[in-house]
């Protein structure tokens, strides 16, 4: 071999060294890093979740990825975060069990950098902005008077949420509430709420209760995607389709059937989908360093109301399911 080949092989070599150097420096290119951390992981709504963080993350070029604890646990919730803020992510997403228990892990994953967002928790503190897909007051509102027009504003129903700290389920518990008070003072709550919303057994024992206990019920309305689900298939099995009523939020695919024999009157909801692309969308805006400002539009939400105040953004995306178009929505 001659010196002058060695030195081009040699020459070569350095080079490739080089950019090989240059592509694994600090300063190199890196995909942020966005988690979301629901509720409860594996249930068809935030399997449906998953999907808009695992779009936004294609679309947005960040690795956008999901988890959750087996059961709606706020302790467990509080854990996963603490890991996340261990190993350093950049931003979480996170759908809370219970606003108030995550306050304290929020100010320590802002305290090191970690963009906050979170989704169906208004007025949630410690958050760099709160996302939502409808306006939680008309969403509230109409799924109490569909409700009320289907017993004629009168008797004695059950009330179900996904958990007594979950902020979404309660807000719009106590809203209804206050509407049936205002509006139709004789259609009442047999009991306090039960939270049950998020698991099909435990709303199907919970409405076999109900209806031993109050063989006069009217209806239940349920808050969480699994109860309205449950209760109606209590109703199938106990011949009382079309004898009580029963709305709240479900996922059209899973609802159906029910809708389909009356056992289920009626659905509301957004897409879960379009909650967690936005979400992922403004935690990537937020790391960013980009202004959020009335008129911030997504594309298939349209324009937000943006309140910079209450670190909210709300898109008003209210879908009501019935027996003729729950199998047109696709999820």
């Amino acid at each position: 071999m001659t010196s002058r080949t060695l030195t081009s092989i040699l020459s070569a070599a350095a080079f490739a060294a080089t950019l090989a150097g240059l592509s694994a420096s600090p300063g190199a290119a890196k995909e942020p890093e966005i988690v979301a951390v629901v509720k409860i992981e594996g249930i068809p709504w935030f399997n449906r979740f998953a999907e808009g963080v695992k779009q936004a993350g294609a679309d947005l070029h960040v690795k956008a990825t999901q988890v959750g604890p087996a059961q709606a646990d706020p302790a467990q919730q509080v854990k996963i975060i603490e890991d996340l803020i261990a190993k350093g992510v950049d931003a979480i997403v996170v759908v809370p069990n219970d606003a108030k228990v995550l306050e304290p892990v929020f100010e320590r994953a802002r305290a090191k950098g970690i963009v906050v967002v979170t989704h169906e928790s208004p007025d949630q503190k410690g958050a760099d902005w709160d996302v939502e897909t409808i306006d939680n007051k008309k969403f509230a509102e109409e799924v109490f008077q569909k409700f009320a027009d289907l017993t004629g504003g009168k008797g004695e129903f059950g009330l179900f949420v996904g958990g007594l700290t979950v902020p979404l389920h309660n807000y719009w518990a106590d809203t209804g509430l206050a509407y049936l008070k205002d509006k139709y003072p004789d259609l009442k709550p047999v009991a306090d709420r039960l939270p049950v919303g998020e698991s099909l057994d435990d709303s199907f024992k919970a409405t076999q209760d109900l209806l031993k206990a109050h063989p006069n019920l009217k209806g239940i309305v349920g808050f969480g995607s699994q109860g309205p689900i449950a209760a109606a298939h209590v109703l199938q099995q106990q011949g009382l389709v079309g004898k009580v009523a029963v709305v709240g939020t479900v996922l059209p695919k899973q609802a159906a059937p029910y809708l389909k024999d009356g056992a289920l009157n009626a659905g509301f909801l957004w897409d879960p989908k379009d909650a967690g692309y936005a979400a992922v969308a403004v935690a990537k805006k937020v790391l960013d360093k980009k202004p959020i400002e009335p008129g911030f539009e997504l594309p298939g939400l349209g324009k937000a109301d943006v309140d910079p105040a209450k670190r909210q953004i709300k898109f008003d995306q209210i879908k009501t399911f019935t027996a003729n178009n729950a199998a047109s929505f696709g999820f």
